[in-house]
């Protein structure tokens, strides 16, 4: 069934999806969430087995549901993906799985429409890009690296350590995911951690507190990107202090980033060469909005945007950019609040054309909020 065309579609129905369906709701629009997966709660699900949140589960929830249990554990990835579950079947929006969107065409009389892969066409008058980044990798490309014929992939794509046993592995990166999945493997494979500068460090718990405590009682989970740039000048790794103290002593083996690849290896920065299994690239990751190709609205793959809204297209908002507008936008604890934001703008937009319904109260654990606590958004990764 098409849906109708004064709706709101939320392409992508991961953590940003779902706090966009929240706060369309709140925000008295009609929500219907696209997702290509068979379920819709994200990337969580491809992340390597081991993924832990950096954040408490106290920290680390959508608006108008808190984590269960111990809200002072580190939650693991299924149960993250456990929560999502939860989450979407207490909001009462429309849902469509296995719904990739292929192309969003800006229609000459307002609004959008919407392709899929399966050749539907969903109009509505207002898009929200909430598909994250996971499914857009970024490999850097370095000499030789054709030549190489070992195995290279992103850290999108690794998932356990036992594939890499007795192997020579090297991990490129200098960030959380990289020196994790470095540490993990260290005792399966010989590892060595490459990384341009040395890793720098955050702790994990200041003062017998979390260091998610002080982010959100300081302010500082929503200071913007252009104050954050200016008091951290270098990734950090949060850190209860086992991957400092395993560089430190040489257990895990950390380099200056390699120069080229061979045939079978590298050439590390000394201009020594060495045979190596396999190249884990923990380098990050880009927007995934090529669907978003037709608007004209890209440059060089990013979306024209502030504080996710389309700077080139009225009704065109984005969900779970970094830095989006704060620190914390492209995590569980801080999405909510971005949604709150572009949802408001969103429903402006609507308003001339009488498309605002009466704001509703999502069912199960998801009660409406009032505007402050709105604007207050929620509390992860």
């Amino acid at each position: 069934m098409p849906a109708q065309a004064n709706s709101v579609i939320i392409i992508g129905g991961g953590q940003s999806g779902l706090a966009a369906a929240r706060a369309a709701l709140n925000a008295g629009l009609r929500p219907v969430v696209l997702d290509a997966g068979v379920e819709p709660v994200g990337s969580w699900p491809r992340y390597y087995d081991s993924l832990t949140l950096f954040s408490p589960a106290r920290y680390s929830a959508l608006p108008g549901m808190p984590f269960d249990g111990d809200p002072d554990r580190y939650p693991h990835r299924d149960e993250v993906t456990a929560y999502l579950r939860r989450y979407v079947d207490a909001l009462d929006v429309e849902v469509r799985t296995r719904t990739r969107v292929v192309a969003v065409h800006a229609r000459p009389t307002g609004g959008y429409l919407v392709h899929t892969d399966s050749g539907d066409e969903l109009g509505g008058i207002g898009v929200v890009a909430a598909t994250g980044s996971f499914g857009n990798p970024y490999l850097p490309t370095l000499p030789g690296q054709g030549e190489y014929g070992g195995d290279l992939r992103h850290v999108a794509r690794y998932r356990r350590p036992d594939a890499y046993a007795g192997k020579r592995v090297v991990v490129v990166g200098a960030g959380n995911s990289a020196v994790q999945v470095a540490y993990e493997l260290n005792t399966h494979a010989r590892v060595t951690l490459a990384t341009r500068e040395p890793v720098r460090f955050l702790p994990q718990r200041i003062r017998g507190r979390d260091l998610h405590h002080w982010l959100r009682v300081t302010g500082a989970d929503r200071l913007p990107r252009a104050v954050v740039t200016r008091l951290v000048r270098h990734a950090a790794v949060i850190d209860a202090g086992r991957y400092r103290d395993a560089i430190t002593s040489g257990e895990l083996d950390r380099r200056d980033m390699f120069t080229r690849f061979t045939a079978d290896g590298v050439v590390w920065s000394d201009g020594t060469t060495e045979a190596v299994d396999a190249v884990i690239f923990a380098t990050g990751y880009r927007p995934d909005v090529d669907y978003l190709a037709p608007l004209a609205t890209l440059d060089r793959g990013m979306p024209q945007q502030v504080g996710g809204i389309s700077s080139t297209h009225p009704g065109l908002v984005y969900l779970g950019l970094e830095f989006q507008r704060s620190f914390a936008s492209n995590t569980l604890r801080g999405v909510g609040r971005d949604a709150a934001h572009v949802m408001a703008a969103l429903a402006a937009h609507c308003r001339p054309r009488g498309l605002r319904q009466k704001p509703h109260a999502p069912s199960g654990h998801l009660p409406s909020t009032s505007p402050a606590q709105r604007a207050a958004g929620g509390g992860q990764r």
